[in-house]
């Protein structure tokens, strides 16, 4: 088989997980040619990742609530709830920015539980534990801010978080050293990962790749990493956002894929009975699902406030819509158990890439709104459509 023909079976086989990709870079060209180059420019890329950052933190709590069949309508003003709780524990109660995260993501933790425990030990329907959640947090961020309306953060630790970047050791032509370390050293570890990986499934009779196809699959990945770090490097460099996000997308990449609990979430999402039968705990595996979507909501929320500076009653207003729409569009089935963060993270651009380069056009945020709303339906149809190619073929 010659080398187009193998990339056309391989795009044509993985449309699903391909699509998306191809998707955000048609969005990227058009915004491109549309903005006279200013959408890559360096100072927008810079700011474009940070503005994804809450959204696509929440999106990858998103992902496992929707593979179990969930929905969680409630993280939008949970994650405004405890923007404004990390405010006020540092302008009034005068904590210092690290115990202030903390108990921010504790307190995530515990109303993730709550809601957790509601869902898989009381058997309440989670659209309306996470309804009730919604108008709960909604009534709570507006009685914590009502004297002031916006509380002002002024502890410059705690604005880095969504801020500010990574620091500069030194500048190699102009350009931040750290930064293109850093570049260097993803793009050796991308390579050894696949290697590894690659070697695995031949051990074990899978099909893998020509070694030509490979090698262009890496190549071609290695040169996106690099032209991103690139352009960071010749601005501010990686910010800190970028480095959160990369370690929570690691962290949930590695317990899907690699970890039994894991294999559980899919089993549940896939058939929820069949997976009881076989011996996983649902109740378990739904309620730490939960608990987790609490946790990352916190530090959605502590993002946002950050790169805000402050905390105000809007705050949280249509994140969850955010979140599971880049879900979906990143590849997460409508009927449950098909999903990846990987995929959500990719989703997650592709959605905010709209808004920035909407944003850059000035097209009215009416348009916006329904030019959103359609790539979502666009992004289920497009599933639904491609399951059912499946199963004829």
């Amino acid at each position: 088989m010659n080398l187009f023909a193998e990339a056309k079976s391989l795009v044509k086989k993985n449309i699903r997980d391909y699509g998306m990709y191809i998707a955000l870079g048609v969005i990227i060209i058009i915004f491109t040619l549309g903005t006279d180059g200013n959408f890559i420019s360096s100072r927008n890329i810079s700011n474009w990742i940070n503005q994804t950052g809450y959204i696509a933190v929440l999106a990858v709590g998103m992902t496992l609530i929707l593979i179990i069949r969930h929905i969680d309508i409630s993280v939008g003003y949970l994650c405004g709830f405890i923007g404004a709780f990390s405010a006020i524990l540092m302008t009034q109660a005068h904590f210092p920015a690290w115990l202030t995260i903390l108990a921010s993501l504790a307190l995530g933790l515990c109303i993730g539980m709550f809601e957790g425990f509601l869902v898989a030990q009381v058997g309440v329907p989670s659209f309306v534990v996470t309804l009730a959640g919604m108008l709960v947090f909604r009534g709570l961020l507006m009685l914590v801010t009502q004297g002031t309306g916006t509380i002002i953060v002024p502890d410059d630790a705690y604005n880095a978080i969504g801020n500010g970047f990574i620091p500069e050791i030194t500048k190699i032509g102009g350009y931040n050293f750290l930064t293109l370390l850093v570049g260097v050293l993803a793009i050796i570890g991308l390579v050894f990962s696949q290697v590894k990986n690659r070697n695995n499934q031949i051990r074990y009779h899978f099909e893998v790749l020509s070694m030509p196809m490979f090698i262009i699959k890496l190549a071609f990945i290695s040169a996106i990493i690099g032209y991103v770090v690139y352009i960071l490097a010749g601005f501010k460099g990686i910010s800190w956002t970028l480095v959160i996000v990369a370690a929570v997308v690691a962290i949930y990449n590695f317990a899907l894929n690699k970890t039994p609990f894991g294999r559980h979430v899919y089993g549940v999402g896939g058939n929820a009975q069949a997976a009881q039968l076989s011996g996983v705990n649902v109740k378990k595996i739904t309620f730490m699902v939960f608990s987790s979507m609490g946790v990352l909501a916190a530090l959605a929320g502590i993002l946002f406030t950050a790169r805000s500076k402050s905390a105000t009653t809007t705050a949280g207003t249509a994140f969850e819509m955010d979140a599971i729409a880049a879900a979906y569009v990143g590849g997460v089935s409508a009927d449950g158990g098909i999903g990846k963060v990987t995929g959500t993270i990719v989703g997650a651009f592709v959605m905010s890439s709209l808004t920035n380069g909407m944003n850059l056009m000035g097209v009215d945020i009416s348009f916006q709104y329904i030019i959103k709303g359609a790539i979502l339906v666009l992004a289920v149809v497009f599933d639904i459509t491609t399951r059912k190619n499946k199963k004829a073929a």
